[in-house]
This record gives C-alpha cells, sequence and structure tokens, in this order.
C-alpha cells in the first residue's frame, strides 16, 4: 500500500498558509503590509525602507513600520525617535516621527540604545510576531517590515504569521546579485508571497563636477535578472552621500530622492485594491 501523500494544492497551500496567522491587536485596523527584505547585509535595506516610508507618508497615507532587525535596529535613528515606547490597555504604543510614521524597534524598548540584544533565535522571531500582535497600531493604510537580512528564523515566521501583501527586494549591482536575489525570490515564492518589485541600491554614482555617472560596484545586471523572473525593477537609487547623511542625522523625512517617488508609486498601485487610492 502506497502511503505517499499527494502534493498539496494551490488552494491547500493557500488556507494552510491563513490558518497560521496571527490575529493582531483589537484596535489595529492595518490595511496592507510590505516586507522589504534583502539576501544579503549591507545593500541599504532599512534606508530603503525609511525613504519609502517617507514618501508614502507625504501622499497622505497612514504609515508604520516594523523594525524587525532586533540585533541591528536602525530604523529609530534614521527618524530621529528616540522615546521609549508606552503602553496602554496591555499593548505598547508605537514610537512616532516628525511627519508622523509610527515606528516599533527593540531600541524603543531598551534602557539605553547601545545596548546588544543577547538572543537566540526563537525569542527573536517571537519578538517580531508580537511587533504585530501586541501594538496598538490604529489606523494604518501601509505597514513596512523592515526585515533582518538574509533567509533566517525571523522571516520564516514572518512570512507565515503576517498577512503581507508583498515584498520588495533590495539589492546591489555586485557580481553575486543574481545567486542572492534568486534565494530571496524563491523564499517568498515558497511562503507564497508576491515580490512587488526590486529595488537596486547604491547603483551608480555621478559625479557632481561633470554630471557622468560611474558603475562604482560593476555594471548593473538588475533588468535581466528581474526579467527572468517575472518582477519589477521599482528604482535604481544612486550612491549619494545626502540621503546617508540624512539617516544619519535622523532627518531621513526631508531627503529628496525622485526615484524612490516613483517607486513608491508603482507600490501604492500593486496593492490599491486594498487600499483606495488618494485624491
Amino acid at each position: 500500500m502506497n502511503s505517499k501523500q499527494s502534493p498539496l494544492t494551490e488552494e491547500e497551500k493557500k488556507q494552510k498558509r491563513m490558518a497560521m496567522l496571527e490575529t493582531p491587536n483589537q484596535n489595529s485596523h492595518i490595511k496592507s503590509i510590505i516586507g522589504v527584505i534583502s539576501g544579503k547585509g549591507g545593500v541599504g535595506k532599512s534606508i530603503v525602507t525609511a525613504l519609502l516610508a517617507s514618501e508614502i507618508r507625504q501622499k497622505g497615507y497612514h504609515v508604520g513600520i516594523i523594525d524587525a532587525d532586533i540585533t541591528g535596529p536602525s530604523i529609530p535613528k534614521g527618524f530621529n525617535v528616540h522615546e521609549r515606547m508606552g503602553a496602554s490597555d496591555g499593548a505598547w504604543i508605537p514610537g512616532e516621527s516628525n511627519a508622523g510614521i509610527r515606528i516599533v524597534s527593540i531600541n524603543l524598548m531598551l534602557e539605553h540604545e547601545t545596548d546588544p540584544v543577547l538572543w537566540r533565535g526563537p525569542l527573536i522571531s517571537n519578538m517580531v510576531k508580537k511587533f504585530y500582535t501586541d501594538v496598538n497600531w490604529g489606523d494604518i493604510d501601509v505597514l513596512l517590515v523592515d526585515f533582518p537580512p538574509g533567509t533566517g528564523d525571523v522571516a520564516i515566521t514572518a512570512f507565515q504569521s503576517i498577512p503581507l501583501s508583498g515584498v520588495v527586494v533590495v539589492t546591489s549591482p555586485q557580481d553575486l546579485v543574481s545567486m542572492i536575489v534568486t534565494k530571496a525570490i524563491n523564499m517568498a515564492a515558497k511562503m507564497q508571497i508576491p515580490v512587488l518589485g526590486i529595488v537596486e541600491n547604491m547603483s551608480y554614482f555621478t559625479c557632481p563636477e561633470c554630471q557622468k555617472s560611474y558603475n562604482i560596484f560593476g555594471e548593473s545586471k538588475i533588468e535581466d535578472i528581474a526579467l527572468k523572473h517575472g518582477v519589477d525593477v521599482l528604482a535604481k537609487l544612486p550612491i549619494d552621500p545626502t540621503l546617508a547623511s540624512a539617516y544619519d542625522n535622523g532627518v531621513i523625512e526631508d531627503a529628496i530622492c525622485p526615484m524612490i517617488a516613483d517607486a513608491a508609486d508603482v507600490l501604492l498601485g500593486k496593492i490599491n485594491k486594498a487600499i483606495p487610492m488618494k485624491e
């Protein structure tokens, strides 16, 4: 007798995933959740998250950010949010930037921002889940999740327990980018999460004197990679010291990046079934 089970159908996989999703706080009304992921560290994923959040907020939407990089949190610094989170009715209250972006991060829970978080994987993953279930987010149109790099515990847990509308993959133009991007896209596919697009950071440098562009990290191959996987290139961002400086100084909301503005428009168009577009 053959005891081998038949593979699950796509509908059965979808139902299985839906059954694993966590329920948010009763006072949280979140219309759409976008994960920002990368296959490796050092590609500027957090600054891309911050820029996207700022652009979407400027368009009139209510925006929140989960800083899911528990051991290397940086989102609060980019928005100059340092006050520790409070609590009310058994739920955490997010910090808030000058423009009204709501932020939850382990750095807003520590006594000192420089205190290390010496936790093992399961505890870290559970905390990210609590950032969704145990926080009173209020009314949020777009909640961005800034994931740690790679395809480890945090990503798996969050993909299984948080109802992501899709993910944005952030990368850079080095030679190994094809393999790294493919890993991230394949992870999303296995978890049945749509890939909303790719952002290539540090794509080129434009000389301020002669306006000539240089490919510091090599020629970009991102269009070919995106075509291979059937996803969109949302933006190719230059190496821009002013953006890094704005993030380091906590004024990322004041930064100007036309390419990210265009990417935000595309993202909102992709998720407009959940969020009616603003007039």
